[in-house]
């Protein structure tokens, strides 16, 4: 049923992936009382997110996962949209050489054209 899912849904997948981005944090108190006498407390404190939104808010990661991998460095980097198409790329890499996929062309790629035309 397409017409029931408002504009801009994708479905499941993209629910998914709005959830790893931004994070989801789920808190809840559970307590048993008798007569005004609490008999068992239960504080729960349970957060989905990926590792790189984890990473972002100051998240504690399980033991034993490897900070020191290569994958991890990429979170240094500034990444940023590109203007046209919205391809998610490291910043500097977009401003020095565009976007390989519209074919945008950065403010600095064309001032550095017209540097060398002149």
């Amino acid at each position: 049923m397409k017409g029931s899912m408002p504009a801009g849904s994708g479905g499941l997948p993209d629910v998914i992936e709005r959830i790893l981005d931004k994070g989801l944090v789920i808190n809840a108190d559970i307590s048993v009382s008798v007569a005004g006498n609490e008999l068992l407390g239960i504080k729960i404190r349970a957060t989905l997110a990926s590792f790189e939104t984890a990473a972002r808010y100051g998240m504690e990661f399980p033991s034993g996962t490897n900070l020191k991998a290569p994958g991890w460095k990429d979170l240094e980097k500034k990444k940023s949209g590109c203007p046209e198409c919205g391809n998610i790329k490291d910043e500097r890499m977009l401003l020095d050489e565009g976007c390989h996929i519209c074919g945008w062309v950065s403010p600095i790629l064309r001032q550095k054209a017209l540097t060398h035309m002149v």
